[in-house]
């Protein structure tokens, strides 16, 4: 799915939010690399389930041919600085939901991209027809949990001791869900 392109301003920082295109495959494997290599908040370690551009080519295709996926990038001066995703499933009983997930450079944290990465994710499912929104999101990450909360997610649950950190110790992940009636 795609939608048009909103341009932003956050903290003297001018940035627009689009849908992702197969032109993006390059910059995209390369950002979600330098991405995971800079925060412990996601699944992977720099370098694990390494994605090349043509994976991306592949999954970018598959998000705009189908209704129930969407995939956006966050640029500043035509770079590249984060994006999310939302998936959905075909299958009649779990096509209400998608699963979200959100990431943004370290050196572009502070501007509000992930938030509006967030809203522009919630607007489309609203929009599109899909009843609710999943995530997960590391217990340590308190301030995207709260911004998740503002944004009408709940706690629906926790994985106990289910990643283990660089510092060897094993941390929840909390599973967050917002449905729309």
């Amino acid at each position: 799915m795609k939608i048009h392109p909103k341009a932003f301003l956050c903290n003297g920082l001018s940035y627009v939010i689009r849908s992702a295109t197969e032109d993006d495959a390059r910059k995209l494997s390369e950002v979600r690399l330098q991405i995971d290599g800079e925060t412990e908040y996601l699944d992977r370690e720099q370098g694990e389930a390494f994605l090349d551009e043509s994976a991306f080519k592949q999954i970018i295709r598959k998000d705009t041919e189908n209704s129930y996926h969407l995939f956006l990038v966050a640029e500043v001066d035509k770079r590249i600085v984060g994006f999310s995703r939302c998936e959905g499933n075909k299958l009649k009983r779990l096509a209400h939901k998608v699963e979200f997930g959100v990431c943004v450079l370290k050196e572009w944290w502070g501007y509000g991209i992930g938030k509006h990465l967030l809203a522009e994710s919630i607007h489309w499912a609203d929009t599109s027809g899909i009843k609710k929104m999943n995530l997960s999101v590391l217990e340590t990450n308190g301030k995207a949990i709260k911004r998740y909360e503002q944004f009408g997610f709940e706690v629906e649950g926790v994985l106990q001791k289910d990643k283990r950190l660089s510092d060897g110790t094993y941390y929840n992940t909390v599973l967050m869900g917002r449905f729309k009636e």
